[in-house]
């Protein structure tokens, strides 16, 4: 099984708008090193042909297809529903196009009302043949519980963004929690032993709604994960800074990085 890192960038990406020049606020990140050049978070899990997963749609969407290569999904998770998630919805069109219909995604039923709310016109019923907007499979889900998506089995639970509740998946060895600042014990316990955990870790400081590298570093010692992968980072989070202090085991992610388990 493979993930792809589409995109490991905060809300803002790095850079942020802005700076002297207005060509970017790099925060504490070099900008000569290529890798602190963050896209917003989504990924990609593809467990061989005709079984890809994509996890959120963040406003960088189609340039990210374009960098990896990616023509076809077979369905798509949304963690929640802020801007920097969904915002490359309409994008999926293009894939409705190639697969000649519905893509189904999954949800809690909160998130995808929201998303409906901001995307109307993409969850009006189809009339084949005609593909000139995003069409939909929809299904909700209800957290903790387990589902068939895209030929994977992926369990689902429920995890605390500052005030609101964002959807963690695990799909064989290989996991992703993304917007997360708090775990229960269920959610630690699915997590437990996977191989490849891939974790919202925005900064080094205490952060009150994504991980910073303390409580990430706490939850691995509960997990136990073979290898684990930051995401989510903001400016604060310089890749020369990491690759010297990060402990054994603990790694940033980039932008295209492919994660095998």
């Amino acid at each position: 099984m493979d993930m792809i890192i589409l995109g490991c960038g905060g809300s803002s990406g790095v850079p942020m708008l802005g700076g002297p020049d207005g060509a970017g606020d790099w925060g504490e990140c070099d900008p000569t090193e290529p890798r602190n050049r963050r896209t917003r978070a989504s990924v990609l899990i593809d467990d061989g042909p005709g079984r890809r997963l994509l996890v959120d749609t963040g406003p960088d969407l189609r340039a990210q297809f374009l960098a990896q290569r990616i023509g076809m999904i077979d369905a798509v998770v949304y963690t929640h529903a802020h801007a920097d998630h969904i915002l490359g919805l309409d994008e999926l069109r293009a894939i409705n196009r190639i697969i000649n219909g519905p893509i189904p995604i999954y949800g809690t039923a909160a998130v995808l009302d929201e998303i409906r709310t901001r995307f109307d016109y993409a969850f009006r019923p189809w009339t084949p043949p005609a593909i000139f907007r995003p069409i939909f499979d929809v299904n909700v889900v209800s957290l903790p519980s387990t589902h068939v998506i895209a030929g994977m089995e992926v369990q689902l639970f429920a995890q605390t963004h500052g005030r609101t509740e964002t959807l963690g998946l695990r799909a064989g060895p290989m996991a992703y929690c993304t917007d997360v600042a708090e775990m229960d014990e269920h959610a630690l316990a699915v997590l437990h032993g996977v191989d490849t955990w891939v974790v919202d870790c925005f900064q080094r400081a205490t952060h009150p709604s994504h991980g910073w590298l303390e409580r990430v570093l706490q939850w691995r010692e509960v997990i136990q994960p073979r290898r684990t992968v930051l995401t989510h980072m903001g400016p604060d989070m310089d890749w020369a800074w990491m690759q010297a202090n990060l402990p054994a085991g603990v790694e940033a992610a980039y932008d295209g990085l492919r994660l095998t388990a």
